[in-house]
């Protein structure tokens, strides 16, 4: 199954286009599922009357989900709370708390991944790019806490906890805490690997203006940090040329300005402006979405080997948008933290750079290069 996510600036119409994407799918005879990973049922209003063989919705319902995580919860922790005398919550008497609906999109895509029904494509209608971006980041930052708070070498002294406990003098962790955390990971790493998957891409919508041309660059390098593969740029509400007359002119000769310039970086699909919003199934087929694109290779940051020549081994990594005054790296240990504008990624270094000293860093033509220089103390000898 191929997976596109479709995300961009706030009021971009990223909805209609998601929309219009998986209407066009199934039109060609794709079985797509549409998930509307937005806020309230922003899919409603726009597909209408909609009804197309091949064509599945579904919606979050990040409360269901938090209710029954909570349930969830307090069944496993019973013992421990009814130890401590504390009185049970009624999940109907709680509203989902913050990052709630971030756990709740995970999930559906999770679930959608995992589905015995047959798809041959996922689209998936996320946030607003500000909280898209921090979302699509979470199974990895969530699986890098637990390996720091729980390290699965140390799961071994279960047994032992209990002679530990009296030794140390102060409990220790109880069973479940273990297993919560191991299913916990299993679960992002399922996430984590449908993000991954060769088949996995992000599609961008954006108006074509200033304002669309700043948040589209800053939503493009935080999909890049994250080492997502992004398909295209659909421009959305573009104006007719034939209309490039009285104060039209001026709106259509920025929004041909603003797709010159995205031409020159990504592929780019333009989707004419109706002049009312999109409505059902008419105004879904006029909008002419471009369809999924083909599965290529995951992103890749290589690492050459320049030893012969500088002394050096060099990691790419493509980072285009990115400027030198908003970019930081610090290394810890076999780990890279990498700061471009407003994001940030914790990166496991390449098993050959762990053994290496950082000798300084470039940022060319869009691209990131480290330079690497062997530490002689670690790096294997040679006659």
């Amino acid at each position: 199954m191929r997976t596109l996510l479709i995300t961009g600036p706030g009021g971009s119409g990223r909805t209609t286009v998601a929309a219009a994407t998986a209407f066009a799918a199934a039109r060609e005879g794709t079985r797509t599922l549409l998930l509307g990973a937005g806020p309230g049922d922003a899919l409603g209003p726009v597909l209408g009357d909609a009804d197309l063989p091949g064509l599945t919705v579904r919606r979050l319902d990040a409360d269901a989900g938090f209710r029954a995580d909570l349930a969830a919860l307090q069944e496993r922790a019973g013992g421990t709370l009814d130890l401590l005398g504390a009185s049970r919550l009624v999940p109907e008497e709680t509203g989902p708390l913050p990052g709630a609906e971030e756990l709740a999109v995970l999930r559906a895509l999770r679930d959608a991944a995992a589905s015995e029904d047959a798809y041959d494509l996922l689209v998936v209608d996320l946030p607003a790019a500000p909280r898209a971006l921090p979302l699509l980041a979470l199974p990895e930052e969530l699986r890098r806490v637990l390996r720091r708070l729980l390290p699965p070498e140390r799961q071994a002294a279960r047994a032992l906890r209990p002679v530990l406990g009296r030794l140390a003098g102060v409990p220790m962790p109880a069973e479940w805490i273990y297993e919560t955390a191991a299913r916990l990971d299993l679960q992002l790493a399922a996430v984590q690997a449908l993000l991954a998957d060769r088949g996995t891409a992000v599609r961008l919508v954006a108006e074509p203006g200033p304002a669309g041309a700043d948040a589209l660059r800053t939503a493009a390098l935080g999909v890049a940090l994250r080492g997502l593969r992004l398909d295209a740029v659909v421009a959305n509400r573009v104006l007719p040329e034939s209309e490039a007359a009285g104060w039209l002119a001026g709106p259509v000769a920025q929004q041909r300005k603003t797709l010159d310039e995205w031409r020159e970086e990504h592929t780019v699909h333009p989707v004419a402006h109706l002049g009312r919003d999109p409505r059902g199934a008419d105004d879904l087929a006029a909008l002419a979405a471009p369809v999924a694109p083909a599965v290529t290779g995951p992103v890749r940051w290589p690492v050459t080997d320049r030893i012969a020549e500088d002394g050096v081994l060099v990691w790419h990594l493509p980072l285009p948008g990115a400027r030198r005054d908003s970019l930081d790296l610090v290394r810890r240990g076999d780990e890279l933290t990498v700061t471009a504008g407003p994001f940030r990624r914790v990166v496991p270094l390449p098993s050959a750079l762990r053994r290496c000293t950082v000798d300084g860093a470039a940022l060319r033509e869009g691209e990131l290069r480290i330079r690497f220089r062997p530490d002689p103390e670690l790096w294997p000898r040679t006659r």
